[in-house]
């Protein structure tokens, strides 16, 4: 598989490495700002992890995870305040160069440049400046990492880094928000995130106590200050009072059934990925795929295709153990609480942190339930702070996606093949749900919505899931492009066929009678 260093001319090569080296010349003024992890629990981490037969860096990030939720019992007990930002700062910067080590700096840099940006520019250009800083970099460091180690699963610092985008990109149109609002303004999408507006530029210690919160420093999600500033000084619990808005809800069930989920997934995903590897298991980076393999290849088109749906499920495992240990993590300490209804003062749920419904996912019946489902708060980062400002733009939000997920071809082909899912959903609901559906959620049509739905769109996740362009490519052709073909078949056929008439006059008198 060619890298990105041999695909580029060389006098640009040339300009990229000295970049690099540039950048890596102030590698020894970094590593001296990791003093937060003594090196004897380094080294006790490697002999743990060889004692395992897990990889050093695999089994630190697994740990960085688990210590959150000690961490979060701490959190819990301390006063609410500067206190409680403080701890979340320094323990967040303690996770950072114990399972990054002097690439920490990175999210410390990226934090106080744009903290500069929210103090001296105002609001209106800062929701431009600083979400298009915060991309950039996360931009060179996907591509950073894409040339140095193409096709690598090495660990860096650009997963932390994404998280952290959205949180900036958030926090500039929170401030932006309460400057329209405060000024009465009419902008409709500042209305419409008024709940999440600011008024005035956080405290340094507030705002570094966000950007690093050690619960969702790693793996997301990534929740919007308001959340964060709320449940460290008390107000998404308590009234001016001091006293409970409500029935405080206990945090032992809310904690320990992700806990316990993810565990679990965790479990699936060793022992599975193990029997159902997607990729090559002794070396990902460089050999074919296991589901391209000579000997795989041999094998008929439904065991083939069952093999990859399989391993599949068990690569999803791992966005669940972490998204699910994340989610027990911030609900330890209410960062995960939604707090009261104002008007009966009844628990409203645990839904801040929560950023995946597994359930859900894995028995959607259409794309649009499916998407929900999953990656919830990159979802919503992206409906309210890209979408509905972009005047409803599909190509800006996926395109928004694509860039913040990295720049591999398998990305993109992955994101150019959802839409047309899209489109074959909404004109089948459009032409055969008023005649099929028998009202069952899992009546026949139900059944074949979730078959079809689930088949087409993990043929499309293998675009995704392979990377390179090739291999992306060779997948599918390995399942004669069945997925894309269908979907034009039926988008083709289903235009043809009239639209029930009956139930569209239904609907119009319903909608009348609303």
């Amino acid at each position: 598989m060619a890298t990105m260093e041999e695909l580029l001319p060389g006098p640009l090569n040339t300009v990229i490495r000295s970049a690099i080296d540039y950048v890596y010349s102030f590698q020894s003024l970094a590593s001296t700002t990791v003093v937060l992890v003594p090196p004897f629990l380094k080294a006790h981490t490697a002999s743990m992890a060889e004692a395992i037969g897990f990889d050093q860096e695999t089994f630190e990030y697994t740990l960085g995870l688990f210590i959150c939720y000690p961490l979060g019992i701490i959190m819990l007990h301390l006063p609410y305040g500067k206190v409680k930002h403080l701890f979340s700062f320094f323990l967040g910067a303690f996770i950072l160069q114990f399972v990054l080590g002097v690439q920490w700096i990175h999210h410390l840099i990226t934090s106080l440049v744009a903290y500069g940006f929210f103090l001296i520019l105002p609001p209106k250009m800062g929701k431009i400046v600083v979400p298009a800083f915060a991309m950039i970099y996360c931009v060179l460091g996907h591509l950073h990492r894409q040339y140095i180690n193409y096709l690598g699963w090495d660990l860096d610092f650009t997963g932390s880094q994404m998280v952290l985008t959205q949180k900036l990109y958030m926090l500039a149109y929170n401030l932006y928000d309460g400057h329209v609002l405060s000024t009465g303004g009419s902008d409709r999408a500042s209305k419409k995130c008024e709940k999440h507006a600011l008024t005035k530029v956080p405290g340094i210690i507030e705002y570094l106590g966000y950007t690093f919160c050690f619960a969702n420093l790693l793996a997301g999600p990534a929740y919007e200050f308001t959340i964060y500033a709320k449940t460290c000084d008390g107000t998404n619990i308590m009234g001016k009072d001091g006293k409970p808005l409500g029935k405080l809800p206990s945090v032992v069930w809310p904690t320990l059934k992700p806990l316990l989920v993810s565990l679990l997934c965790m479990v699936s995903f060793v022992v599975g990925n193990g029997m159902y590897p997607l990729l090559d298991p002794n070396d990902p980076q460089k050999e074919d795929p296991a589901i391209l393999k000579p000997d795989f290849l041999e094998k008929n088109f439904f065991d083939r295709f069952n093999y990859a749906l399989l391993a599949l499920f068990f690569v999803r495992c791992k966005y669940y153990f972490a998204w699910k240990n994340a989610e027990g993590a911030s609900n330890i300490w209410y960062a995960g609480f939604d707090g009261f209804d104002p008007k009966t003062g009844e628990p409203l749920g645990w839904e801040n942190a929560n950023n995946v419904d597994i359930i859900s996912f894995e028995c959607a019946q259409n794309v649009k339930t499916l998407s929900a489902a999953w990656n919830k708060k990159t979802a919503n980062w992206l409906g309210k702070y890209v979408y509905i400002r972009t005047n409803g733009s599909l190509v800006a939000t996926y395109g928004m996606s694509a860039f913040w997920h990295g720049f591999y071809p398998g990305y993109y082909l992955f994101f150019l093949s959802v839409p047309l899912l899209t489109f074959c959903e909404r004109i089948g609901r459009k032409k055969f749900t008023p005649r099929f559906d028998d009202g069952k959620e899992w009546g026949v049509y139900g059944c074949v919505c979730w078959l079809v739905t689930n088949t087409c769109v993990m043929y499309c996740v293998l675009g995704f899931q392979c990377l390179a362009f090739d291999w992306s490519v060779r997948a599918w052709k390995s399942f004669y492009f069945f997925g894309h073909i269908a979907a034009i078949l039926f988008y083709v056929i289903a235009s043809q066929i009239p639209t029930p008439k009956k139930k569209e006059e239904e609907k119009k008198v319903e909608k009348k009678s609303e």
